[in-house]
């Protein structure tokens, strides 16, 4: 049986070749838009194609890979609606900008179906919508509803402090908080 084992300097050398490699990948400046827009302004036919070549291809291994994702203004729109009643401070920074908003541009209130009302032990009530939300009544008044006609939607609007309240059918409003 031969056995080989590495020399110090072929141990070197390997070790040089993959600090050359790592080194290579960080040198390569993370992709976006901006990027690719860039290309745009290359007067030379052959080197713009190459530009975009390059970073479209660049763009769509980062976007396979997940580290980049492109949103619609109406799939953001879809994201604050249902996200409705949980924090995002973030999310609204960093995207609404580039639609011409900001936090602003949030709803203030919002209108669902709901799948499913219960009473909890402490008498109040829980709301399960359509969409998947979850909100439990936080307040003392009495939610009145039919168990036999049911509840057909729920209109939920922000309120002071952070607050939510929510009207089941257009009844008497309560505070709510969302559980899920």
């Amino acid at each position: 049986m031969i056995r080989r084992s590495l020399t110090p300097s072929a141990f070197v050398a390997a070790f040089a070749m993959s600090a050359a490699t790592t080194a290579q990948a960080e040198a390569i400046d993370p992709i976006s838009t901006e990027a690719i827009y860039a290309c745009a302004e290359i007067t030379d036919n052959a080197a713009r194609l190459a530009c975009y070549d390059d970073t479209v291809g660049r763009f769509q291994t980062a976007e396979e890979a997940g580290e980049v994702a492109t949103i619609t203004k109406s799939e953001m729109a879809e994201i604050q609606e249902d996200s409705f009643g949980f924090s995002l401070p973030s999310l609204p920074r960093i995207v609404m900008p580039k639609f011409g908003g900001g936090e602003d541009t949030a709803p203030d209130r919002v209108e669902f179906a709901v799948s499913n009302i219960s009473r909890l032990r402490s008498d109040k009530v829980r709301i399960t919508l359509e969409n998947g939300q979850v909100w439990d009544q936080i307040d003392t008044k009495r939610v009145r509803y039919s168990k036999k006609v049911g509840v057909e939607s729920a209109e939920i609007r922000k309120a002071s402090l952070g607050s939510f309240k929510m009207k089941l059918d257009g009844g008497t409003a309560f505070r709510v908080t969302r559980v899920k």
